[in-house]
């Protein structure tokens, strides 16, 4: 596979425009894992907006538990690694806080909104 890749990226290197070469030759450019990673991880952050159309009642809490702590742990990682990637803190950043918008919307109905229900229910049953 990387005689693969390594003849893939030879004849890339061959097009690459001279202005461009110092991004394509960075140590975190997109001949390496620190490009494609983060670039791969944009799509939680599209899951996580698509998230927000939906009611907050189907909201899972520990998945955007889930969500938020793995994009703050990973932004944090992503700034004590060399080289600095701000790609993928960039990308971490937006997963943690699309994660916690929607934790807060499920945490809300849960303690707001279901909570009401069940005290609205005790006070007809007694």
């Amino acid at each position: 596979m990387s005689v693969i890749y390594r003849n893939a990226i030879a004849i890339a290197d061959k097009f690459v425009p001279p202005k461009l070469q110092p991004l394509w030759n960075h140590e975190a450019g997109p001949k390496t894992i620190f490009f494609w990673a983060p670039a791969f991880k944009w799509s939680l952050v599209i899951a996580g907006l698509g998230d927000l159309a939906r009611p907050a009642e189907k909201i899972s809490i520990a998945q955007s538990a889930a969500l938020s702590a793995t994009g703050l742990v990973w932004a944090r990682y992503s700034m004590v690694i060399i080289p600095k990637n701000y790609s993928l803190l960039s990308v971490n950043v937006f997963v943690a806080l699309t994660g916690l918008y929607s934790l807060a919307r499920a945490v809300n109905y849960q303690y707001n909104v279901k909570g009401k229900d069940v005290t609205a229910t005790e006070t007809v049953t007694s």
